[in-house]
């Protein structure tokens, strides 16, 4: 039957280095084809990456939570149709979905450089994020602006 809800969250593991359901649930958004070890090598290089680039000082795994807290979007803009017209209505993102953007744009803003290995695209990706820069929080800010702008269509969100 299409559309159930599946059980996925009791399912997830925790990665096997940091015991984090979190990072485990980045490595499936960053993996292709089934290849997970492929994923973890890159996560981890990437950890490694920060925890050389702070000496320790927040810990790679710290910053990976600050980066994800950092790049998720409070309200975004969905489209309604009203009495003919498209308007874009800004609504408030659950959680979940505030996560999953939060990993996805982090992802896209990572693969969209070119030039160097990914995990070094990725870690530099993440410190951006937790110092409140980069690709990922300029998408972010460009979402929330954008509601910012409609918030006179907001009473069309029911």
């Amino acid at each position: 039957m299409a559309g159930r809800i599946t059980n996925s969250d009791s399912q997830l593991r925790p990665d096997p280095r940091f015991g984090s359901k979190i990072l485990a649930r980045f490595v499936n958004c960053l993996m292709y084809d089934g290849k997970k070890a492929v994923a973890l090598r890159v996560i981890y290089d990437a950890m490694d990456e920060i925890e050389k680039r702070t000496k320790g000082a927040p810990t790679a795994l710290e910053v990976f939570d600050k980066a994800i807290q950092n790049v998720k979007p409070e309200v975004e803009v969905r489209s309604k149709r009203v009495g003919g017209a498209n308007y874009q209505v800004p609504m408030q993102v659950n959680r979940k979905r505030q996560q999953s953007l939060a990993f996805r744009w982090i992802l896209e803003a990572a693969r969209s450089e070119k030039g160097k290995p990914m995990h070094l695209r990725l870690a530099k990706e993440l410190m951006d994020a937790s110092k409140n820069e980069g690709k990922a929080v300029a998408t972010r800010e460009n979402t929330h602006r954008m509601a910012d702008a409609n918030k006179a269509f907001a009473h069309f969100a029911w």
